[in-house]
């Protein structure tokens, strides 16, 4: 094993020192450049002017709407009263109804007590109305918010996890984007809860800081926001209820999104908003199985959405110019084709060129992520980050961060496929087999 390492690395140093990969990596280096790199500006170029716009912004009193928080809960257990108390316990001075869903409450009894016993601990709390509404059969994340959404009373409706909880500033951070009256819609900000148990824990913490925290705050610059995360998701109640709520499947956050912008061509001054100090906490798989099990489904779904379901919808007429070009560049082009070209191209320079000549374009194309990486990581500490201290600690597993995209990229290719050929978003956790089987697509 020793004798192969120190091959490899001998291979990496005369192909670094040589010309042939350079010729190579030129060859290699265009699609990343063209599908990843603009991406990469916008977001990069948006988290600079959100920073710059912050540091000199004086808010006004924001309103205080009435607000409905409607918690998804199967199987949660007690984790479901964290989620709760941190919902009573926001300092938010207007009116908070927490719904707590409990899908398939004949076999989630747990889960429905430990909810039942939070709600009544406080129940005396003044400006917030708690309920549990159990659903004795299970139909799935989509069943449990549209039971809850026929009952809400707020003008503004949270789409929760039952196993997520939030900073007390929270709600008045999420909700104050409201006050314009073109936001339909905000996405809430997730941190990793757990990064510090396993290697990959930390790598997601990373991934989620980098894709959410830093992306989606330069995405919302631009009024590009690529999804409002299931998890943690701001709608304004009217508008919701105007398109009929969450329509079935999986991914129904992605889904939802998707519907919110089929209305952005013909009304162009809608908005969906990132808020990255609206933060929720969340857990993430802590082994490498759980993990890839994780990225089946999420992976898979977007080829179920984007092809499947809505590939008539991806029009400029139903999204606007904008958000169509989005779509195309960051859904279809890298989402969906891109984790096929690195497979493909990677095989094709083990399989053809030198050992030597492989590593050092891989090396070169690592110093470009790295590079770009650092860059990135910088921005977002300097411009967005308001735990700048816990996101340092993220600096030492940056170097590692390229080869778990890269690994992730794979992977990325094995669950498309997944789904073009056997179907996979049918074989979902998020409902039952036979709900989904229900859905035309």
């Amino acid at each position: 094993m020793w004798e192969i390492s120190r091959f490899s690395f001998l291979s990496l140093i005369h192909a670094l020192n040589s010309q042939e990969w350079f010729s190579v990596a030129l060859r290699f280096f265009p699609f990343v450049l063209l599908l990843e790199l603009p991406l990469y500006l916008i977001a990069l170029f948006g988290m600079a002017r959100y920073g710059l716009r912050e540091f000199s912004r004086r808010r006004p009193p924001a309103p205080t709407p009435s607000l409905s928080c409607i918690v998804l809960c199967y199987a949660e257990g007690e984790d479901v009263t964290k989620a709760i108390e941190t919902l009573v316990t926001q300092y938010y001075p207007g009116f908070i109804e927490i719904i707590a869903v409990i899908d398939g409450a004949v076999k989630n009894r747990h889960t429905l007590g430990a909810a039942r016993r939070e709600c009544e601990r406080w129940r005396k709390t003044p400006m917030r109305r708690l309920i549990v509404l159990p659903k004795w059969q299970r139909g799935g994340r989509v069943s449990s918010l549209n039971a809850a959404l026929n009952i809400v009373t707020g003008e503004i409706v949270m789409a929760l996890d039952g196993d997520t909880s939030f900073d007390n500033d929270m709600a008045a951070k999420a909700v104050r984007h409201f006050a314009d009256a073109r936001v339909v819609g905000v996405a809430g900000n997730l941190r990793v809860r757990n990064q510090g148990q396993s290697l990959v824990a930390k790598m997601q913490g990373l991934e989620y800081l980098l894709s959410i925290s830093g992306g989606k705050t330069g995405f919302s610059e631009f009024n590009i926001v690529n999804n409002i995360s299931g998890a943690f998701g701001i709608f304004r109640t009217s508008f919701i209820r105007h398109i009929g709520g969450w329509d079935a499947g999986s991914a129904e956050d992605l889904d939802i999104t998707m519907r919110i912008k089929q209305y952005f061509g013909r009304h162009r001054d809608l908005r969906i908003v990132f808020e990255p100090h609206a933060i929720g906490h969340t857990d993430v798989p802590t082994t490498w199985h759980a993990f890839f099990r994780q990225r089946v489904r999420w992976d898979g779904d977007l080829f179920y959405l984007f092809i499947r379901k809505f590939r008539f919808n991806l029009r400029p007429a139903l999204l606007g110019w904008r958000n169509f070009f989005f779509v195309v560049v960051s859904g279809l082009m890298t989402q969906l084709l891109l984790p096929f070209m690195i497979v493909v191209s990677s095989l094709w320079m083990f399989l053809v060129l030198p050992i030597g000549s492989a590593l050092g374009v891989l090396g070169f194309v690592y110093g470009c992520y790295f590079t770009s990486l650092l860059v990135y990581y910088v921005i977002y500490l300097i411009a967005v980050s308001e735990r700048v201290r816990f996101d340092l600690s993220y600096l030492p597993y940056l170097p590692l961060f390229p080869l778990f995209g890269f690994i992730n990229r794979v992977h990325n290719t094995y669950s498309i496929l997944c789904e073009i050929l056997l179907h996979s978003h049918l074989d979902s956790s998020m409902a039952p087999v036979w709900v989904l089987r229900k859905n035309k697509f």
